[in-house]
């Protein structure tokens, strides 16, 4: 399976250690966890949401690499937990962060969740069939394999890319806007 992740070029694009900073499903020192998502926009979306990105203008300004990783087919174990919790800001991470270690402690390295970036229905791409079409709707996922890259294989997609202007509007917020 690939999945796609996007990174500041001055580091690796997979993570080795335990030094990663927590994230949504892993708190500080449970790592690492490699954070991948299953579309490049998913991955984009991951960045703008974090960074809070919301003006156009600031789009052209970015620079980072976009990777597409081949990540194995092992199974996933989906994470069900009620929407606002999947969907919601920093005040959710310590529930996602609980159910990911009670997941990783019954055995599993690796959990698929629905994308917290990406605005439901929203991950659907296009396809081209007379001239180039919106391609149907669909929810974009996150996969997080915990542990070490072992031997996950990546390819550079982008060197110095930025996501497109129409992502934005896709994007879910992480903080709600008064």
């Amino acid at each position: 399976m690939i999945g796609f992740r996007q990174v500041d070029a001055r580091y690796p694009f997979l993570w080795e250690d335990s030094s990663q900073p927590e994230g949504r499903w892993h708190r500080a020192g449970e790592g690492p966890a490699q954070y991948l998502a299953d579309t490049p926009d998913g991955a984009w979306a991951e960045f703008l949401r974090h960074e809070e990105i919301t003006d156009p203008d600031d789009l052209p300004t970015i620079r980072r690499q976009l990777w597409a990783i081949d990540f194995g087919d092992a199974p996933a174990e989906p994470i069900r937990l009620p929407a606002p919790v999947l969907f919601g800001g920093l005040e959710t991470y310590a529930r996602c962060q609980q159910e990911a270690a009670a997941v990783r402690r019954r055995g599993h390295t690796r959990i698929v969740a629905p994308s917290a970036a990406l605005k439901p229905g929203r991950a659907g791409g296009v396809c081209v069939h007379n001239g180039v079409h919106a391609a149907p709707p669909r929810d974009g996922r996150v996969f997080v394999v915990f542990g070490p890259p072992g031997d996950l294989i990546g390819w550079m997609a982008a060197y110095a890319g930025w996501p497109a202007a129409d992502l934005l509007g896709r994007v879910n917020p992480l903080a709600s806007r008064s």
